[in-house]
């Protein structure tokens, strides 16, 4: 495969994977900014901010931070490269640049996206309403899984979009852990710190699994075990890097030697760490370390796969 088809196809995936990511925390940081719990209302807001390292931009263009112009920003404006239409709008540019090596329905479901987006946008979010915005961004995302898992070839295509969307899973699960896990630090209101627990929950849309595998009270340690050791949710640390592992096995190739050796050795240690062993680290130094990690290994499959040799 030629490295700028395998670059379109690794960047729609990780665009696409960025918009989900997106509606998840705008959903539940708007859900959370309803409950009258809180006397700092704005370090909740921030959360959107610090994940994306966009509080510059946002202060340079909203006059004050409310989760109106919270979903304005992250929502429909152009202006921000991580907000939802900007991201649909390169896994489009993406997609159609690499169309003929999707299969039809996967295609359809990117462009379907596109379109009804525009409309959105002409409408404005109050056509819609912010929850019923987010839950369709969510829906076009899983119509678009479940188009490609049931439709796609099993090729290098489909292992350089798993690739994208795994990478970029990897890197906001982690932030939002990093995020979350300093607001509670700084917080000794035990009912703030539980909201913020299950909120955690929610954006990945691991709360039913948390109560399934632990059966006991919401607590920072086994929230941080289930999402970065687990292997029984999709979106932890562990089963994210495990699958990185298993679609550059499926790549392959003679020059990639580094991009493997780095996945395996994070793989391995993900394997035989506990709880215990991260907190002795710290949690915020191990999520400094994975973020570096993780971009080390978005770096070199980028160099190995996806610039023009």
């Amino acid at each position: 495969m030629l490295s700028r088809i395998a670059s379109e196809l690794y960047w729609m995936a990780r665009y696409l994977e960025r918009a989900e990511t997106i509606a998840r925390v705008l959903d539940v940081t708007n859900k959370l900014s309803m409950m009258p719990l809180r006397d700092n209302e704005e370090q909740g807001l921030q959360v959107p901010l610090n994940l994306t390292g966009t509080g510059q931009l946002f202060s340079a263009t909203y006059p004050s931070l409310t989760m109106h112009n919270l979903v304005s920003f992250f929502a429909l404006d152009s202006r921000n490269h991580s907000s939802i239409y900007s991201c649909l709008q390169m896994a489009w540019n993406n997609a159609h640049a690499v169309r003929g090596h999707l299969s039809s329905e996967v295609w359809e479901s990117i462009n379907a996206t596109w379109i009804e987006m525009k409309q959105i946008r002409r409408q404005g979010i109050n056509s819609m309403g912010a929850d019923t915005f987010f839950d369709w961004v969510k829906e076009r995302s899983h119509l678009f899984r479940g188009a490609m898992f049931g439709t796609q070839l099993r090729s290098d295509t489909m292992c350089f979009i798993r690739l994208g969307t795994l990478l970029e899973r990897a890197d906001s699960t982690a932030r939002l852990l990093e995020v979350k896990n300093a607001l509670m630090v700084s917080d000794d209101d035990q009912v703030r710190e539980y909201y913020r627990m299950d909120t955690l929950l929610r954006a990945v849309s691991a709360s039913e699994a948390y109560h399934s595998i632990y059966k006991q009270p919401l607590s920072r340690d086994t929230i941080a075990e289930l999402m970065i050791l687990r292997t029984e949710i999709p979106r932890s640390l562990r089963v994210c890097v495990g699958d990185i592992v298993q679609q550059l096995e499926l790549i392959g190739g003679n020059s990639s030697n580094h991009p493997r050796r780095l996945a395996h050795t994070l793989l391995t240690e993900l394997r035989f760490s506990t709880i215990s062993d991260l907190n002795r680290v710290g949690l915020h130094n191990w999520l400094v370390s994975f973020l570096g990690r993780i971009s080390s290994i978005a770096e070199s499959v980028n160099h190995t796969y996806l610039e023009a040799q």
